[in-house]
């Protein structure tokens, strides 16, 4: 695995737009305080010309995104990359990146998460490059950064961390007013799918955004399966962020992945917190994934603190994670070999 320099005090962070960028005034006064909680940290910040723009879902044309980004890529002063925002159209980059000069350049720290996935996931597939599911830029416009969001930090500085569960989060309904920090106002369990005791796996991991995953299957971007045989003496961590859809669309896209040969090598599957989940025929998200990939006997942790809803926890996409769950509290520990 290629895991970028590890940044230090001094490197300069740059936010780019590849999905998403900011055209709100409440998103931008957040961006602008980000820009701040940044530099207070010790860093330097660069944004390409295209994160506080928006049009119809879009940053800029899939050329000009693909462009900005290449720009920060091939640039030796950026150390890191911080997306601006998810948004539904980030695929369209990838047929514009020039994947043999992402391929022959210096790697560096690329974070975001939901849309993002189309760059983070692709990257560590096809390019073995590691990656870091985790916030975006605009949640670092908080007054007080909460723990996960130096926690991303620590990992792009090289720290082995060890994340424990926050034991409450932020339901959606939750309305969080602007420069505020995360408002936790529900109890978080994580469960172990078939009750389990306890659970424990360690490999190499790779996930995201549920819904990116499976609009990369079958396509020229679709690298899983030499990634899994890359991999397989370490064994697959899978982790899942499913944003939104149906439990029989959940079922049946699981039924997929399995049928494609994805969970192959796995040693143990996490889920987050799905955001928007509809239950069709009275089946619940625990039936679901039971019903679709139970039999494998894989080991599977649900409603870990990843994805959409917050806070989450950075995963870094290629590394080693060590993960555990007793009692409805969950320990996710990283490792770069």
């Amino acid at each position: 695995m290629n895991y970028p320099t590890f940044i230090k005090k001094g490197d300069t962070i740059a936010v780019t737009a590849p999905s998403m960028g900011f055209c709100k005034e409440e998103q931008i006064k957040e961006y602008d305080n980000a820009i701040q909680n940044i530099k207070k940290m010790g860093f330097e910040f660069w944004e390409t010309g295209n994160v506080r723009t928006d049009k119809n879902g879009r940053s800029s044309s899939a050329k000009e995104r693909a462009k900005q980004f290449m720009k920060m890529w091939e640039n030796e002063k950026v150390s890191s990359i911080i997306c601006a925002k998810g948004g539904d159209f980030c695929c369209e980059v990838l047929d514009y990146l020039d994947f043999n000069q992402l391929r022959s350049s210096k790697p560096k720290w690329l974070q975001g998460f939901s849309d993002i996935t189309n760059l983070g996931f692709v990257f560590t597939t096809n390019l073995d490059i590691a990656t870091i599911y985790g916030e975006n830029i605009r949640d670092y416009g908080m007054r007080e950064l909460f723990p996960n969001l130096t926690n991303s930090i620590k990992l792009m500085e090289g720290e082995e961390i060890i994340q424990k569960s926050f034991g409450r989060y932020e339901p959606k309904e939750e309305e969080r007013g602007i420069f505020e920090v995360y408002n936790l106002t529900k109890e978080g369990f994580w469960k172990n799918l078939k009750g389990e005791k306890k659970l424990h796996f360690s490999g190499r991991c790779i996930g995201g955004c549920f819904d990116v995953i499976i609009n990369l299957i079958g396509t020229k971007y679709d690298k899983v399966k030499d990634y899994i045989c890359n991999y397989q003496e370490d064994g697959i961590v899978w982790f899942f962020d499913v944003f939104e859809m149906s439990t029989p669309q959940l079922l049946c896209h699981l039924w997929q992945m399995k049928n494609a040969g994805y969970f192959e090598h796995c040693k143990g599957i996490i889920f987050g917190r799905p955001f928007l989940i509809r239950e069709d025929y009275e089946m619940s998200f625990e039936i679901a994934i039971r019903d679709a990939i139970g039999e494998l006997n894989i080991p599977i942790i649900l409603d870990a603190d990843i994805g959409h809803i917050p806070p989450q926890m950075p995963i870094v996409n290629g590394s080693i994670i060590d993960v555990s769950c007793e009692n409805g509290e969950g320990e996710v520990k990283t490792f770069f070999r």
